[in-house]
């Protein structure tokens, strides 16, 4: 991995913005994703999010922190915040900005317990496959303290695969809808492909089913995501 997200994000975080980061998958055609968006205060953030940030409690970690945002409005309220992200340029962002417990490292290590678990901006992503979904939860799972809870969003883009007469074009004998090929590509250059995993909420509740988490369905975005709050059933 060129790490070419963490370079845009110390990029920006340096004074040197001058492009975009450019996105794409194998559904759909190349998109921009500013970099201030990923520098936005609470007020800028999505509802979903802001849903979250407010439902997290005690001890947290922010699974995929980018630049920060998350893990210093958290902190700033008092909270203790252990960040985490695969890439070394957000997390040393991160650090620059004043998040006190940010390591470049993926979920699957981590071995401490907290109370709150964040997995924000689709968040389902790094699982990447359906077929890896009950690995990372059980994982997830192993990390939440007594009443922990894991706050998690994601979108069902079935909609993308709508024509023009409201017909869906899903080839049944294929892998799931939601498992995409993800492109990044920043200032001419171009990241490491990777597959990303957009999750509707009736197959996370019932793959959190067969690992002994409830899925509760928290509250809906406007353009068919959600947040969800999963928790260690009785």
């Amino acid at each position: 991995m060129k790490d070419l997200f963490g370079q845009a994000l110390l990029d920006y975080q340096n004074n040197n913005y001058t492009e975009d980061i450019i996105t794409s998958t194998n559904i759909s055609d190349e998109d921009t994703l500013p970099l201030p968006y990923l520098f936005r205060d609470y007020k800028d953030m999505p509802k979903l999010e802001q849903k979250a940030l407010n439902l997290a409690h005690g001890s947290v970690l922010d699974v995929g922190c980018g630049a920060g945002g998350h893990s210093l409005y958290l902190q700033n309220k008092g909270l203790f915040v252990k960040a985490i992200d695969i890439s070394e340029g957000a997390i040393s962002v991160s650090k620059i900005r004043g998040v006190n417990h940010a390591y470049t490292a993926s979920i699957l290590d981590e071995t401490e317990q907290f109370d709150t678990i964040l997995l924000l901006m689709n968040g389902t992503g790094i699982f990447q496959k359906l077929s890896y979904v009950t690995k990372y939860l059980t994982h997830l799972k192993s990390l939440l303290k007594t009443n922990g809870q894991i706050l998690i969003d994601s979108s069902d883009i079935q909609y993308m695969y709508e024509d023009e007469d409201g017909g869906l074009w899903i080839d049944t004998n294929a892998n799931y809808y939601g498992e995409l090929d993800y492109y990044l590509s920043y200032k001419g250059e171009k990241e490491m492909p990777l597959t990303w995993l957009y999750l509707d909420f009736e197959t996370l509740k019932t793959a959190c089913l067969t690992v002994g988490l409830h899925c509760e369905n928290i509250q809906e975005g406007d353009h068919f995501d959600y947040l969800a709050k999963l928790t260690i059933s009785e």
